[in-house]
């Protein structure tokens, strides 16, 4: 256990300093970009450029950087001139709401799709299943979020854009919480339907290879019924690999949610992360990334946790 803790805070580590050095090499300097002013002379440029603190030697900039972290003090803003914690946890609890039930869909559905296929192999609802898993697995989040505007746009009934209306945001909590529902539903449904199929894929082919196991062929013979066999046994150790993949697939869904909450503008990290990219955001970019890898590096450490209480023979040291 000890090992497996280190081992996590290491990556987080890792992660500060590569989220570091990527936004630095992006083309452009924040300042310019940000006072897209020509009257600008340079000393004001040097000047903005202190009270930002981007005058610094990039090691410095580091060492302040991992040092404020630790602290719990992020940064201001260069664009909202604000702290990064108060710009970006609002807009976190906002990708809470649409990636916590667009995950638990995607996993429920998928697995449980997952073992019929392979209960069901080679059979046409094993063939279309798969079929279906792989083309959803394949479709990229944005193209699909697309389609699903276009088509919404045509038939109407459903909002495109945004988290709640206008009028329900200052309306009564039963108005708000029905304008979210109806606002959620599309990219809800994208970001479950296009994470869905690798499920579905990896849980059939765990429970494909738990089938060819010599314990199956026993309790066969020894006269038990293929449903016992299926929920007692087979889909148990089957789910013992998909549980980590599950985890490791966070990362897969998080990305999926920034191109989700992109396209129907839904104001979570996602759509921050696209803005503050082309605004040169520094401290907003290191914040949300940093979100990002402890939410993937959390997810990872309870799967761990997960299989070794599915599996006692596993044992972390």
């Amino acid at each position: 256990m000890a090992k497996r803790i280190a081992t996590s805070i290491l990556t987080f580590f890792g992660t500060l300093v590569l989220t570091f050095i990527l936004f630095r090499l992006l083309p452009g300097n924040p300042v310019t970009i940000l006072f897209r002013n020509p009257q600008l002379t340079h000393a004001q440029i040097v000047l903005l450029a202190q009270q930002f603190g981007l005058d610094k030697p990039l090691w410095v900039q580091f060492l302040l950087f991992v040092e404020n972290v630790f602290k719990g003090n992020w940064g201001i803003s260069f664009f909202y001139r604000a702290p990064v914690t108060s710009v970006l946890f609002p807009d976190l609890l906002n990708s809470i709401i649409l990636l916590l039930p667009a995950t638990i869909i995607a996993i429920l559905i998928g697995v449980g799709l997952g073992i019929l296929s392979g209960w069901k192999r080679n059979s046409k609802t094993d063939v279309g299943i798969l079929t279906s898993s792989l083309v959803l697995y394949a479709i990229p989040t944005f193209w699909l979020g697309i389609l699903f505007i276009m088509l919404i746009v045509r038939v109407g009934g459903l909002p495109v854009a945004g988290m709640v209306s206008i009028q329900a945001s200052s309306g009564p909590p039963l108005v708000y919480l029905e304008s979210l529902a109806r606002h959620i539903l599309l990219p809800m449904t994208t970001l479950a339907l296009v994470t869905l199929g690798q499920f579905t894929i990896i849980m059939r082919s765990s429970l494909l290879s738990e089938l060819t196991e010599d314990y199956v062929t026993a309790a066969y013979a020894k006269g038990m019924s293929g449903s016992r066999l299926l929920r007692k046994h087979i889909v148990p150790n089957a789910l013992l690999p998909t549980v980590s993949i599950i985890a490791i697939s966070i990362g897969t869904i998080v990305a999926g949610a920034v191109l989700t909450e992109t396209v129907f503008s839904w104001p979570g990290v996602g759509s921050l992360i696209y803005d503050s990219i082309g605004r040169r955001d520094y401290p907003v970019l290191q914040g949300a990334f940093l979100i990002v890898a402890l939410f993937v590096i959390v997810a990872n450490f309870v799967a761990d946790l997960v299989y070794a209480y599915l599996d006692p023979r596993v044992k972390y040291s």
